[in-house]
């Protein structure tokens, strides 16, 4: 962890406290919105959850719901919130509650999606109650687009207490960058919509992060812009190069090899530029795509297998085409191949 984990946000952080203090005190006619943006490792889960640690008085709810990265199913969002909690009295249809909840027994689908919709907000009033609520959505990029319809209803619902706290990367991260970039916009266009976009820390911000890491030492400043340089001023990255080199000294955070992992994304993006044009990315089908997906992440077919549902005999085969499509002479090579062709981002890869 960051020694100080908000340097360099406490502008946003304060305003996310302020737009929090007046949900608390019921002086908004309805739900506040505060979307952050930014790329990976930028410190927008952090800023989340360092606001939630500062709103007084607390939330009397915190709804908190993520994307199913490699099987996305409507209402995602949603299902993530209901998983574990007590729903016998919500005042909702048990067939499209368990639905709603992706209840592996639950029956197909035979309300119109307009219903679904209706009942998925009937379903969040009903949890945050009375409130005050802070309703957090993590990854807004991944998310499927039922979840995003509702997210986009409950920012503009009336008489709701609550504060959406949204993150997402840009929408040209996302599963659908246009309908990301949609929905990104009708949030912050709501009426006194919090927008935020969170970038790399700056050379003081560096600065001082060392100081605390540090204490008594003088960090010269060539040393924080060769830190800064290495890192790209990313926060992730700072902080695994920080637990990398604890206890080495100060000059060694120059020279101290990267984590493994951070080498590997470093030599991605250095080294994978835009696909030749004589080398067309191969025509993947959906399902050949999300086992793509789940090999970047270092899955056996086991547990690719697991994940969507299906036999691992047929990922095997899945797999297979994978190889023979992409002519990778590996799993690796084939997660490298998505990389390059941008089906995948660098940071995938394990």
């Amino acid at each position: 962890m960051m020694p100080v984990s908000m340097v360099g946000r406490v502008d946003e952080l304060g305003e996310l406290v302020r737009a929090w203090s007046l949900v608390a005190a019921g002086r908004t006619a309805t739900a506040q919105t505060a979307v952050l943006t930014g790329g990976a490792g930028v410190g927008k889960s952090m800023l989340v959850a360092a606001a939630l640690d500062a709103f007084a008085p607390s939330p009397r709810t915190v709804l908190s719901g993520t994307a199913r990265v490699h099987a996305p199913a409507p209402y995602d969002w949603l299902a993530a919130v209901l998983s574990g909690r007590d729903t016998a009295d919500l005042p909702i249809p048990p067939d499209a509650l368990a639905w709603l909840a992706q209840h592996p027994d639950a029956q197909a689908e035979r309300y119109a999606p307009s219903a679904l919709l209706r009942m998925a907000v009937r379903t969040v009033r009903a949890l945050v109650d009375r409130g005050p609520a802070a309703l957090v959505v993590e990854d807004l990029h991944a998310l499927d687009p039922a979840s995003l319809n509702l997210i986009g209803e409950l920012a503009a619902s009336p008489d709701l207490r609550i504060l959406l706290l949204v993150t997402s990367q840009p929408p040209d991260a996302a599963v659908s960058p246009r309908l990301a970039a949609r929905t990104l916009a009708r949030l912050s266009g709501v009426g006194g919509a919090i927008r935020q976009h969170l970038g790399p820390l700056g050379v003081p911000d560096i600065a001082a992060i060392l100081a605390q890491v540090y204490p008594g030492s003088s960090v010269p400043p060539d040393v924080v812009g060769a830190i800064r340089e290495r890192t790209g001023g990313n926060p992730y990255w700072l902080r695994e190069l920080l637990a990398a080199s604890r206890g080495v000294g100060l000059d060694a955070l120059t020279r101290w090899p990267l984590p493994g992992h951070l080498r590997l994304a470093a030599t991605l993006g250095a080294n994978l530029g835009p696909p030749d044009a004589d080398c067309a990315p191969a025509e993947l089908t959906a399902r050949e795509r999300e086992v793509l997906s789940c090999l970047a992440v270092g899955m056996s077919n086991k547990q690719v297998a697991r994940s969507l549902g299906i036999s691992i005999r047929t990922v095997a085969v899945h797999v297979s085409n994978l190889l023979r499509k992409t002519r990778s002479a590996s799993r690796t090579e084939a997660a490298l191949w998505a990389v390059q062709h941008q089906l995948i981002g660098p940071t995938a890869i394990t």
